[in-house]
């Protein structure tokens, strides 16, 4: 067991009262999980306040109680620690508790509103292909080496992530990366962290539904830059304006990577196709795997990432030449000669990039055939703009559902075609069902049509008012694909 005064290292209190010297089994701040000898640490999140549970978590065997308020009943025995912040206690004692992992691995995180996960993956995949033994912690999945642990949020809470970095280190692993959700940089599910250096892809308008506003939106971002030590080293995408934003009064090392403006790390699209890229950097031809140019800026910043770690760029760029990236990442599917790709794009922007290169690529006399829903209990606001792109930038677009969670699919879809003007409504077809969707844009197509997937890629599940349902758009498109092209 650990001892409470030492796990509290470095962590801001206001008071104390009681034993600092008592021995603390686990941490927690879920009063359900509670064991005996436990330090419960009460947050005041968005949904609900630990503070309410405070007497369940004694009750269940708790000895130590960290928080902001101390309760109006101070029980005999119990030590009560009140912390400037617990959320951010939480995550330095998690450390402590776990002998400060982050010292011990290379931990870079990266954060942008599109193009984490693909980034991380790409980099772990990086560093395994170079002989690293190598943590991956993203939205599709945790990874220690080759062991996987399926991931339910794109950064896990405080505790699992110094739980997992221990793991890591204690199998052998060098290298960690991992996804910097905004919500986990407010919610300081990062605190405790040494971090070897960040990385910014860029900023849309996401996420309003939690942060309120774009500038709040923007500041939970540059938090993680703010908050980086000066042996670190920060680097942001040159061609985002908010990337110069992100530098502002960062101790770190500054570094650039773009693919229009003056960069540390550059680089030409030579080619484009739904083969492959073609990129000059340095002088060099390269063909990667990956397509658009959006997928360019993801491997720059691999690239970028790997130099200022210390690694050869050319053995870089020819291992990253070899890999294919992320699942639900543009996957593209091609049967009986029709191309469905599968992609995450849940946002304006993402849905932008996948279907202007899309559109880069077609010869123009195939069909561009779009399904696209939004998720439920999240920003409103991308809804109509969502659909207008859709429709716009396709043949034709089907709305369908995406994660209605609690919210009715059919108001999602009517807050869609809000977005819709009267000129395209005969483009658009409204499918409540989305296997019912991908079944009617598979019967819509001919060979050499393109069939787009959008809105949650490597996710197996419908969320339906808290029931998950398995459903994988890459494996309902292929068996319907399977079906049409061989009868």
């Amino acid at each position: 067991m650990k001892v409470l005064k030492d796990i509290l290292y470095k962590v801001s209190l206001t008071s104390t009262i009681g034993d600092m010297d008592r021995e603390v089994s686990s941490i927690v701040f879920d009063s359900r999980k509670v064991s005996a000898h436990a330090v419960f640490v009460a947050i005041a999140g968005t949904q609900v306040d630990g503070h309410e549970f405070i007497s369940t978590a004694l009750d269940k065997g708790a000895t130590t109680i960290v928080c902001e308020k101390l309760p109006e009943s101070i029980v005999a025995g119990v030590t009560y620690v009140q912390a400037v912040s617990s959320a951010k206690a939480l995550g330095i004692m998690a450390s402590n508790f776990y002998n400060n992992p982050s010292e011990e691995i290379k931990v870079v995180a990266v954060t942008g509103t599109n193009g984490k996960t693909t980034s991380v993956t790409l980099l772990h995949q990086l560093f395994v292909g170079m002989g690293y033994s190598t943590g991956l912690l993203s939205t599709v999945e945790n990874k220690i080496n080759e062991q996987v642990t399926p991931a339910t949020h794109t950064t896990p809470d405080a505790v699992s992530v110094q739980a997992l970095l221990r793991q890591m280190v204690d199998q052998g692993c060098t290298h960690c990366f991992m996804e910097a959700s905004s919500h986990a940089i407010v919610q300081e599910r990062i605190a405790g962290l040494k971090l070897a250096g960040a990385v910014f892809t860029n900023i849309t308008h996401d996420h309003l539904d939690y942060h309120g506003t774009f500038d709040e939106y923007i500041k939970a971002k540059k938090k993680l830059f703010d908050d980086l030590p000066k042996d670190a080293f920060a680097l942001v995408n040159g061609d985002d304006r908010r990337g110069a934003v992100m530098l502002q009064n960062c101790k770190a090392s500054h570094h650039t990577f773009a693919l229009k403006s003056m960069a540390d790390f550059k680089a030409k699209i030579l080619s484009n196709t739904l083969e492959g890229l073609e990129l000059d950097i340095n002088g060099k031809q390269i063909w990667f795997r990956m397509i658009g140019a959006f997928n360019a800026y993801n491997l720059l910043g691999v690239l970028g990432v790997a130099v200022l770690l210390g690694e050869e760029e050319e053995e870089v760029l020819r291992t990253l030449s070899a890999i294919r990236g992320a699942k639900g990442r543009f996957d593209r599917i091609a049967i009986g000669g029709i191309i469905a790709i599968v992609d995450y794009a849940h946002t304006p922007d993402a849905l932008d990039n996948v279907l202007k290169t899309i559109n880069g690529v077609r010869t123009g006399n195939e069909q561009l055939i779009t399904v696209v829903g939004c998720g439920g209990n999240r920003d409103k606001t991308k809804r109509p703009i969502m659909a207008k792109l859709a429709v716009s930038e396709s043949t034709k677009a089907i709305f369908t559902s995406d994660n209605p969670r609690f919210e009715d699919p059919m108001e999602i879809l009517r807050e869609m075609q809000a977005g819709v003007g009267p000129s395209e409504v005969r483009k658009t077809l409204t499918i409540e069902d989305r296997r019912e969707a991908i079944k009617t844009a598979v019967m819509l197509s001919k060979k050499g049509d393109i069939i787009l997937i959008a809105g949650k890629g490597h996710e197996d599940y419908q969320e339906i008012k808290g029931v998950k349902h398995h459903f994988d758009d890459a494996e309902v498109v292929t068996e319907i694909l399977e079906q049409f092209t061989t009868n």
